[in-house]
């Protein structure tokens, strides 16, 4: 049975959470502002959209020549999630910074081209960065082979559920660019608490996953 919290918990947790797409969103909203930005978290997107959907039909594939795997892939993704969640308790890193994005060099080198800092800003960067990103990547097969083509497996379906995921990753884009020195200091300040909160929501999608938040409901 689909597990809609389950699934908007993973979904906003993992997209929400700091990553490549929302710290370059929000360096470069910090030096063009968030209408020139635009285009790059368009591109964003665009790519993550394509990703989506690469990712719906390769594991509607694969569960159609291995209807096996579909246990398989339960195990693997929800291993991946208390991975994740066990990484983000854990965590003690600073939040990375606007400034962070574009490093300058301590040795006298000169910094970074206007121009090539403007490269960074573009559609097409932002679309091709989400097919070399890891994260988008293993989220991906995970979020769709363990929530989305177990129950549904119609082309409009994994369209529309593309589209969604997509959507999300542009709000959260968005709302790093617009808010994104905000958010650094609620993390500066309350980071262990919102790394917990996050982490155990992780936890639950993995529960969810293996069939075992039933448990909670008795």
């Amino acid at each position: 049975m689909f597990n809609l919290g389950a699934f908007l918990s993973y979904v906003f947790v993992v997209t929400f959470t700091p990553g490549p797409n929302n710290i370059m969103s929000m360096a470069n909203a910090s030096k063009y502002g968030y209408k020139k930005t635009l285009k790059f978290i368009l591109g964003v997107s665009t790519g993550f959209f394509v990703i989506m959907l690469l990712c719906s039909y390769f594991n509607l594939l694969l569960f159609n020549l291995m209807p096996k795997v579909k246990t398989f892939m339960g195990i693997i993704g929800a291993g991946y999630m208390i991975y994740l969640a066990v990484k983000i308790m854990q965590s003690k890193e600073k939040v990375v910074t606007p400034s962070d994005t574009y490093e300058t060099s301590d040795e006298g080198k000169e910094q970074t081209s206007s121009k090539g800092k403007d490269e960074l800003n573009l559609f097409f960067t932002g679309m091709i960065m989400q097919f070399v990103n890891p994260k988008v990547i293993l989220y991906g097969i995970t979020v769709i082979s363990n929530f989305i083509t177990p129950f549904y497996k119609s082309n409009t379906l994994l369209i529309l559920f593309s589209f969604f995921l997509a959507s999300v990753g542009f709000w959260s884009t968005s709302c790093w660019s617009l808010f994104g020195s905000l958010f650094n200091k609620f993390l500066s300040k309350y980071e262990k608490q919102f790394n917990i909160v996050m982490g155990l929501l992780l936890i639950y999608s993995a529960l969810s996953i293996l069939g075992i938040t039933h448990l909670f409901n008795k």
